[in-house]
């Protein structure tokens, strides 16, 4: 009896043994074509990366194009490793449980099958490009990368954010250099006792003197209108068009460029810009006030030639 049991050990492991010779050469033959294909892969994303990313009118489509080539080539590889290493049985199983896990991960993990899916989309139909500079929400910067799951913004002050996709896909983009063109305002006070027409005539000519302002062009005109009239000043607002294409070096420093050419030209030119005025009321009930005017120190020492 303990000669037949160990006889047939003895058996199945020769058995075993001689499966495992034969099985192995597959195994390592499926190694290799992983670790081939994942090198073929990366060889593939980076001739793609730096030959036609370059040309590619859409630099944010080309990059998520390279990866979703990337990302499929290696899922590819892997599925061919195992029908090499006689798994066919391993490979359908998983492809069987990676479609159950779908939907049991799709509901534990709703945010990221979202994002996932509003970056898929964007990728296709977006309402900005890479270099734009946009605002979502609170958010303001210029767009750098668009991933799988979030898209990158550096801000203005360095802040480097990533927003999910599924924000951006939901919530309103302000893109504020999609066509190139972007209208400044700001605000100019005048006394009530200068001539309206012609500070609004010497604002639009400094306007017009610069070179970096956007002239001549019907759908984008510059003008000055009365905006309000204040306690103590005619509020003229300024209107004016530049190019956007560095959105930080038009709308920033141009406009303060431009609004210290109108404050330099209207003083020059003897407009009055009064600050605000504050009027004191005193009723019956009330004392008045004392007040008493301080002379300079410097009034007060003789003359030189004392």
């Amino acid at each position: 009896m303990n000669i037949s049991i160990s006889g047939k050990i003895q058996e199945s492991l020769s058995n075993y043994y001689d499966y495992i010779i034969e099985v192995i050469p597959r195994i390592a033959l499926g190694i290799f074509i992983v670790v081939v294909g994942v090198l073929i892969a990366q060889l593939i994303t980076n001739f793609y990366r730096n030959k036609f990313l370059k040309k590619a009118n859409d630099a944010l489509m080309a990059r998520f194009l390279a990866q979703a080539v990337k990302t499929i080539l290696i899922i590819i590889t892997i599925m061919l490793a195992l029908e090499a290493a006689g798994l066919s049985n391993i490979a359908t199983g998983i492809l069987t449980a990676a479609g159950g896990a779908a939907i049991i991960l799709g509901f534990a993990f709703q945010d990221i099958g979202k994002n996932f899916l509003a970056g898929i989309i964007l990728a296709f139909n977006r309402p900005f490009n890479v270099n734009d500079t946009i605002q979502i929400s609170d958010i303001f910067g210029k767009v750098k990368a668009l991933n799988f799951r979030y898209t990158h913004i550096k801000t203005s002050d360095g802040r480097d954010i990533y927003i999910p996709n599924s924000d951006v896909l939901t919530k309103p983009v302000e893109n504020y250099t999609a066509d190139g063109f972007y209208r400044n305002e700001f605000i100019v006070g005048i006394g009530y006792e200068d001539n309206i027409e012609s500070a609004k005539r010497l604002i639009l000519e400094v306007i017009q003197s610069h070179p970096d302002v956007i002239q001549n062009d019907i759908n984008h005109e510059n003008f000055v209108v009365e905006t309000e009239l204040a306690a103590s000043t005619v509020n003229l607002k300024v209107f004016f068009w530049v190019n956007t294409v560095d959105y930080r070096v038009s709308s920033r420093i141009l406009r303060g460029i431009i609004i210290k050419n109108v404050k330099e030209a209207l003083s020059d030119t003897g407009f009055n810009l009064p600050a605000d005025i504050t009027e004191l009321k005193l009723y019956g009930n009330e004392e008045d006030i004392p007040l008493k005017v301080r002379k300079d120190p410097r009034d007060l020492l003789p003359p030189n030639n004392a």
